[in-house]
């Protein structure tokens, strides 16, 4: 049975199911950053998941990555695994500019988080849920 991990319920906040991964927005209002978890029970890495899984899993991320490349004007995406402080399989879809704080470097220990003020974090989801539905399942009730 899935279940999200106590650092990823504590950091982020639900954007919705699609019909394999849960999507959690980072409250780090420095970056829109997006984290794909399949909803999958005992998941480390991307090779662990079934063929079918794993081929949903890369259109899933394939289709937020665009979306947001789109609805955030991304400079660049990063998209990275690293699972070293969270060993459950998620995947991280940050949007990048060459204003952030961070740039040119990862986003990774650079800076504390900022957490949205609740309009901001209101904004962002409205955006990215209307951005998101009919596509790949999405929903934005837990599934």
């Amino acid at each position: 049975m899935f279940e999200l991990h106590a650092q990823l319920q504590k950091d982020c906040v639900f954007v919705g199911d699609f019909t394999l991964c849960r999507v959690l927005l980072l409250n780090d209002s420095q970056y829109p950053w997006f984290i794909l978890v399949p909803r999958r029970a005992q998941m480390h890495e991307v090779f662990e998941l079934a063929d079918d899984d794993r081929a949903q899993f890369h259109r899933e991320s394939d289709r937020l990555a665009a979306l947001l490349a789109d609805i955030f004007s991304a400079d660049k995406l990063n998209i990275a695994a690293l699972g070293n402080m969270v060993p459950q399989l998620h995947v991280h879809h940050i949007v990048r500019y060459q204003t952030d704080p961070a740039w040119p470097a990862p986003v990774w220990g650079k800076l504390p988080a900022k957490p949205y003020e609740a309009a901001a974090l209101q904004a962002v989801l409205d955006k990215v849920r209307i951005a998101l539905r009919g596509e790949c399942g999405f929903v934005e009730e837990e599934k």
